[in-house]
């Protein structure tokens, strides 16, 4: 079956995504010109880690698009409900619309989606059931780019040995170091944020829950925690307000005695 494509107006969305494509271009621009090619035409490295580091660029930014513009689930407006599968659906008290059951209402997209997982503002799109896969296959593929533009950029400076020919007439070769600094910081920005992602996805998909099912399940259990903690509090000031009315009733008693002839 065919991927349907799926478009989200969303100027958010927009600004994000030009910020991964900007930290995209940046990298493969300016890592290849500063790094790569001079090491290449020194023999420092061989060709093929310039045909990789273009391969996997190549194949994030393709995941990037496949899975900003995939349908990630969205439900028709009138979906037809077999007869025994009545029972696994229900009403969306948003949209009014009949839905399976662990869908989802978004807000950002303004429609219910099979199994959402979250809307992702950096792919301006939800992750869903028909586009989780391809989420997945992007976090991959942007640690996997991450990690070796990192290494390439570590080994210029303490592996690689020194660049015999460097033309200082050039922008990017006067500032290299300002460059270097500024790629480093986005790449490592990038691989903290990526890794905790992947890990998190991955642990969902071996527990086959959904991040919007984990936060629901945390605020489930803030609220019963809260609940025990008030609860121990009412019986705690109704055991104090008893002791004391018991105080009270053993101090009338003498009184009430002394008075008798």
């Amino acid at each position: 079956m065919g991927l349907r494509i799926h478009f989200v107006v969303d100027p958010h969305g927009w600004c994000c995504m030009g910020l991964i494509v900007f930290v995209w271009l940046y990298n493969i621009v300016l890592i290849p010109k500063i790094v790569l090619f001079p090491h290449y035409e020194e023999g420092h490295i061989p060709g093929i880690l310039i045909i990789i580091f273009y391969g996997i660029s190549i194949f994030c930014l393709v995941a990037l698009v496949r899975a900003s513009i995939t349908d990630p689930g969205r439900l028709p407006e009138n979906p037809k409900i077999p007869h025994g599968e009545r029972e696994f659906w229900e009403l969306c008290n948003k949209c009014n619309l009949m839905r399976p059951k662990r869908s989802h209402h978004c807000s950002r997209c303004g429609h219910c989606v099979r199994r959402m997982d979250h809307h992702c503002p950096w792919i301006n799109n939800c992750v869903g059931e028909d586009n989780h896969w391809l989420f997945l296959q992007l976090c991959f593929y942007t640690e996997l780019l991450t990690c070796y533009a990192l290494m390439f950029s570590f080994c210029h400076y303490y592996y690689f040995l020194p660049l015999k020919k460097r033309n200082l007439d050039l922008f990017v070769f006067r500032h290299e170091l300002a460059i270097m600094r500024l790629a480093a910081f986005m790449g490592i920005t990038m691989l903290v944020g990526i890794t905790g992602l992947f890990y998190t996805q991955l642990i969902g998909i071996i527990t086959d829950t959904t991040s919007i099912e984990k936060m629901s399940n945390c605020c489930e259990d803030i609220v019963a925690q809260r609940s025990q903690k008030i609860g121990h509090l009412c019986c705690g000031e109704t055991m104090v307000q008893v002791d004391i009315e018991q105080s009270q009733n053993k101090s009338k008693q003498p009184a009430m005695s002394t008075q008798q002839p």
